[in-house]
């Protein structure tokens, strides 16, 4: 994603926004770990790793934040994370 956002906020209805801007914030949260990790694992320095790393596992609490609001707001995605959930048990056991 790298600051762009993957949907036109202007065109979505009022009634949605809301949610929609919280699972922006989850897309770049995850967008941010998924650079820092990638670039923790192509350093050779042990600092920089350390950081990119700590920093990785921060943005991985701000996608829980962003989806504690969002499942505040949408218990549609509430049902189906459980069915996702459901679906996985029943798959690998």
């Amino acid at each position: 994603m790298l600051s762009k956002i993957p949907i036109e906020l202007s065109k979505v209805k009022k009634e949605d926004i809301d949610k929609e801007i919280l699972r922006v914030g989850m897309i770049a949260e995850l967008d941010a770990v998924n650079l820092y990790e990638q670039l923790a694992a192509i350093t050779e320095n042990k600092k920089i790793k350390k950081i990119l790393v700590d920093i990785a596992k921060e943005e991985k609490t701000h996608v829980g934040e962003f989806q504690a609001l969002l499942l505040q707001l949408d218990k549609e995605q509430v049902q189906e994370l459980e069915k996702g959930k459901k679906e996985v048990q029943e798959l690998t056991g």
